[in-house]
């Protein structure tokens, strides 16, 4: 999710696309509470790890 976040931050950015952008930042974001998250030991969504 942090990668694709990424990869619109990078397309949103280049071509100009403000849509792209700000979902890129909301997929980053969200990939990196995840994560964060699941580095704690805490379950996501039913799982023990995120990735």
């Amino acid at each position: 999710m942090i990668v694709l976040g990424i990869i619109l931050l990078v397309i949103g950015f280049v071509a100009g696309i403000s849509v792209l952008w700000t979902i890129g930042i909301i997929l980053v974001a969200i990939g990196a509470v995840l994560w964060i998250m699941g580095a704690l030991g805490r379950e996501v969504g039913g799982r023990r790890h995120y990735w």
